[in-house]
């Protein structure tokens, strides 16, 4: 198994306008990359983002509203909510860490009430804290970000990992996307909130989330944990990007001669949806909804209407054509494997959170938009932000150790031609998109992609590095989906029976002998392997000390 670890060429320690020293790096500035930065910084760490877009109008969180997993401290009301997510994840979810995650989420959900996020209360006048407007928790986000001390890279991906000599992460290298300008940062510890990856589906606020973190992770010796538990479809409209399913449980749905599709539906009956849209097209009308529920819809989510309201569609009384919108890994369960309740990796001085990470711990192999990966996001981001800054603390005194850029895939090669950065996205869609390979699994078909995928990883792996600092930006957008596309299928293929979102034909019930995380990892070898379930004491929640309210 070859490895691109510590390969790259040294790095120097000059001072520039576009060089940093922190005590922690965070990269990406969602809910999980801004709690992460204002935990470190409250931990006394120097701290930097380094954000795709805008941090605060960027990402999955930032353009919709999402539920959040916030559950009251009554011990009845916890056991029932982690009970009621257990069986649908397939008995994968850990005890210690549900218990943590939801007071962990209480604690920070009363943060966000003393900052000031306007709550809406309910007919008794109590605050309703089970959701979130995306627009106003990161604008507040960002603010919190920028009062905690934290310097901000705005458009501003990062493309490569730096390590020292041990092997330990100690920064980053990334591209300025309106200057063209290539940035340095060194760091005692560095954070990867960067999102899952929704392969370019066009689903709201991912088209950012191309699984840039997980390469840049893996080409440092980072594992996945649940990478199989990557099928998630967003319904939406066929115009439009909008992945919101909640409306949709007061749909019916029809064929093109306006027949009703028996089973069909959204929260049950998806995958007679996705069955049909193989052959034929697909409607829906919200015509089960009520007058009341109806005014309460435009109130809940009103940007869940504008695309009708552009298309001069009556969503209540007009059929509509939909589709089935890969989400992959951001309303998946896998990502970065952790290895304690820090949010660690398995590499030194690298942490993840949010959808980066594996949610496998609170919710096995079954998730969706919001509540638990809301909840996670905030959590994890919380904990790693406060772990990174504790090792960073540690490794301030070898601060000026050697660097070797670490990352692979068009920043280095030895080839003469320029990866295809459009044509190699359209190979990996090609292989991941048709509901036939990947929202129903079977081996053959599973084969027959990997083939096609890691054929594709060969000729990437011969290609010359990217020509511009913008064009190394679509390149390795590419390459991580190529390589998130991999570890998926691989871990599918090793995964022989049906459990939470991941489907197979050809096993089509859950064996009880493969209860158990599947670990993956590697780059032009994909490798797989099982870790048993762990049941561990409970794990103590933090508190954020040291930011005003």
């Amino acid at each position: 198994m070859e490895s691109e670890k510590n390969k790259g060429e040294w790095v120097s320690d000059g001072a520039t306008s576009n060089s940093h020293h922190v005590d922690v790096l965070v990269i990406g500035g969602g809910p999980a990359g801004a709690w992460a930065a204002i935990s470190a910084a409250a931990r006394g760490a120097s701290v930097l983002l380094a954000d795709k877009g805008f941090c605060g109008t960027s990402g999955a969180t930032a353009p919709s509203g999402t539920g959040v997993w916030h559950v009251p401290r009554d011990k009845a009301l916890r056991e029932q909510a982690k009970a009621s997510r257990l069986q649908l994840g397939g008995h994968l979810a850990e005890d210690a860490w549900m218990d943590r995650v939801l007071e962990q989420t209480w604690l920070n959900v009363e943060r966000l009430t003393e900052w000031g996020y306007p709550f809406p209360t309910d007919a008794q006048g109590q605050l309703r804290r089970t959701s979130l407007q995306g627009p106003e928790y990161m604008r507040l986000m960002r603010k919190k970000v920028k009062e905690a001390g934290v310097r901000i890279l705005d458009h501003s991906p990062a493309l490569e990992l730096l390590v020292d000599e041990q092997g330990a992460v100690c920064g980053a290298i990334g591209a300025d996307r309106q200057r063209g300008e290539s940035w340095a940062a060194r760091a005692g510890a560095v954070v990867i909130a960067t999102g899952g990856c929704a392969f370019l589906s066009r689903a709201l606020g991912c088209n950012v989330l191309t699984g840039d973190g997980l390469l840049m992770a893996a080409e440092v010796g980072a594992e996945f944990s649940g990478m199989e538990f990557s099928s998630a479809y967003g319904l939406s409209p066929a115009f439009s990007s909008v992945t919101k399913s909640l409306f949709y449980n007061w749909a019916s749905f029809y064929r093109a001669d306006g027949s009703a599709i028996e089973g069909a539906g959204s929260a049950r009956g998806r995958g007679v949806i996705a069955r049909t849209l193989e052959t034929e097209p697909v409607y829906a009308c919200l015509d089960r909804a009520d007058a009341d529920i109806r005014r309460w819809m435009q109130t809940a989510q009103p940007n869940f209407f504008l695309p009708f309201q552009r298309a001069g569609i009556d969503p209540f009384t007009q059929r509509f054509p939909v589709t089935l919108r890969l989400e992959g890994t951001v309303r998946g369960t896998g990502g970065l494997n952790l290895v304690d309740d820090s949010c660690a990796t398995t590499v030194p001085g690298l942490y993840a959170a949010g959808d980066a990470a594996t949610r496998e711990l609170i919710c096995g192999g079954f998730t969706g938009g919001g509540s638990h990966n809301a909840a996670w996001a905030l959590s994890s981001g919380f904990w790693a932000g406060a772990g990174a800054a504790d090792h960073a603390r540690s490794a301030r005194s070898s601060a000026r150790r050697a660097a070797r850029r670490a990352g692979g895939v068009a920043i280095r090669g030895k080839g003469s031609a320029q990866l295809d950065s459009a044509a190699l996205v359209r190979t990996v869609q090609n292989e991941v998109f048709p509901y036939a390979f990947n929202w129903t699994r079977s081996a053959d078909t599973l084969q027959a992609s990997l083939a096609r995928l890691d054929a594709a990883w060969r000729e990437a792996r011969a290609t010359a590095p990217a020509a511009s600092v913008n064009e190394r930006v679509r390149a390795r957008e590419a390459t991580a989906m190529l390589a998130t596309a991999r570890w998926m299928y691989r871990s599918a293929l090793q995964r022989t029976e049906t459990r939470g979102m991941h489907r197979r034909r050809d096993h089509a019930l859950s064996d009880p002998a493969q209860r158990h995380r599947l670990i993956s990892g590697g780059l032009d070898e994909v490798w797989t392997r099982t870790q048993a379930v762990a049941s561990g004491s409970p794990l103590a929640p933090a508190r954020l000390e040291g930011v005003a309210a």
